[in-house]
Parts: structure tokens; C-alpha cells; sequence
């Protein structure tokens, strides 16, 4: 199959992947999200941003897994009134999902940060070539970063609850979101979690088409929060 045989038949599924979870986009964004796909596979032959080499694969894995959080925390903003969010993917790696969240959601400034510098080097240049003005990286160990008020706190296989909330909550803003993405029930984190200021809000399951898989997003909330 030619490649362009093949980016219009991803387009077509990224296209029904953006229905299936009911969010609204322009043919520009749904571009994006495959040139970022395209840009991902190029990168990690050379700097080894994610385990997944097969491009067939990252569609699925990365950026279909990526986009099941983006409506979750779309209506979460809008329920608090947020206009323009500002959120913080720790962990970012490659940029999943804070990639997504800054094609999917123009309004909203995205900051990726992460201990290593090729993979930030690979959001700087995402940033450029796909001309998103929203979305920052910061070569950085999170603990050492100054508290950065942030509404929404995420991450994806970044760390067990305890330790992801232990190291970044301070970047939670007052009433802010603390979100992470994880696969199965995480029972024994939760217990672990308790030990901290933490808690969890609710945990809401997620289905990922194409993916044959158990997802979860765990919503975490001070334990003092009113």
C-alpha cells in the first residue's frame, strides 16, 4: 500500500475514533494528529521515544489512547467554566497524551514536561512543525519544578498514584484536576495513595476502539478539597 493509500485509510480511522468519542474537529486538527503519528514513528528510529515501532500500532496504542481523555477532561473544564485551561502532562515522553491535548484543544496551553532532553527536544519541534502555539515543553525532573497552578495535572504510565501524587500535586491549582491515565483497576495503588494528602474522586473506565485492552482514568482530589 502506498503511503498515501495509507494516510488517507488512518485519517478515515482517526476520523471515526474522533466520532466514536464525540468530539467535534476540523479536517486540520484530524491532519495534525496523523502528521504528529507520522513524525512520532520518523523520531523513534533514531531517539528511542516509545517502545512501539510498528506505526500501525502507535495509531492505536498512542494516539487513539491518547484522544479517550480528551472529552473527559473537555466537559470537566467546561463544567468549572474554564475557557482556556492550562494543563501539565507529567511524564510526557513522546508527548501522549499532551500532544493530543494540545491539537485537540486549541484553547487550552499545554505543558509537557520530562527528565529527558531528546524527548523534549521532540515536543519543541512538534511544536514547530505542526505550528501549535499552545503547547511548551520543559526538560525537567518534576519534584524540582516550582508549583505551577495548573487546572489540570495529568500523566500516562508515568508512575504508581502515590508516587505520581507525591511528586507532582504540587502543580494542582486550588480546585484543579489530578488526573491519570492507567490500564487495569489500579487496586493496590489506591491503598498505597491513601498514604498521602490524596484521594480518589472517582475512577471512570474507558474504551478505546481498536484496542483490546482494560483503560481507566483515575481522578484524584485533596483530601481537605471541599
Amino acid at each position: 500500500m502506498s503511503s498515501v493509500n495509507n494516510d488517507l485509510l488512518f485519517l478515515k480511522r482517526i476520523d471515526g475514533v474522533i466520532n466514536t468519542y464525540g468530539l467535534q474537529m476540523v479536517t486540520e486538527q484530524k491532519e495534525k494528529l496523523l502528521e504528529y503519528l507520522g513524525q512520532l514513528n520518523k523520531w523513534n528510529k533514531t531517539y528511542n521515544l516509545t517502545a512501539i515501532r510498528n506505526q500501525e500500532q502507535a495509531l492505536v496504542q498512542h494516539v487513539f489512547d491518547s484522544l479517550s481523555v480528551v472529552k473527559p477532561i473537555l466537559e470537566c473544564m467546561q463544567q468549572q467554566k474554564i475557557a482556556c485551561p492550562k494543563i501539565m502532562d507529567v511524564g510526557s515522553g513522546g508527548g501522549l497524551p499532551g500532544v493530543v491535548l494540545a491539537i485537540t484543544l486549541p484553547e487550552a496551553s499545554v505543558i509537557c514536561v520530562d527528565a529527558v532532553d531528546k524527548k523534549m527536544a521532540f515536543i519543541r519541534h512538534i511544536a514547530a512543525v505542526l505550528q501549535l502555539k499552545n503547547l511548551k515543553a520543559v526538560h525537567a525532573r518534576i519534584e524540582e519544578l516550582p508549583p505551577a497552578e495548573m487546572n489540570v495535572v495529568t500523566s500516562r504510565a508515568f508512575a504508581s498514584l502515590k508516587d505520581f501524587a507525591e511528586l507532582s500535586g504540587k502543580h494542582v491549582a486550588t480546585g484543579g484536576e489530578f488526573v491519570a491515565m492507567k490500564g487495569k483497576h489500579p487496586a493496590d495503588e489506591i491503598v498505597e495513595l491513601e498514604k498521602t494528602e490524596w484521594q480518589v474522586q472517582k475512577i471512570e473506565t474507558l474504551t478505546v476502539p481498536e484496542l483490546d485492552a482494560e483503560r481507566c482514568l483515575v481522578w484524584m482530589q485533596r483530601k481537605d478539597r471541599k
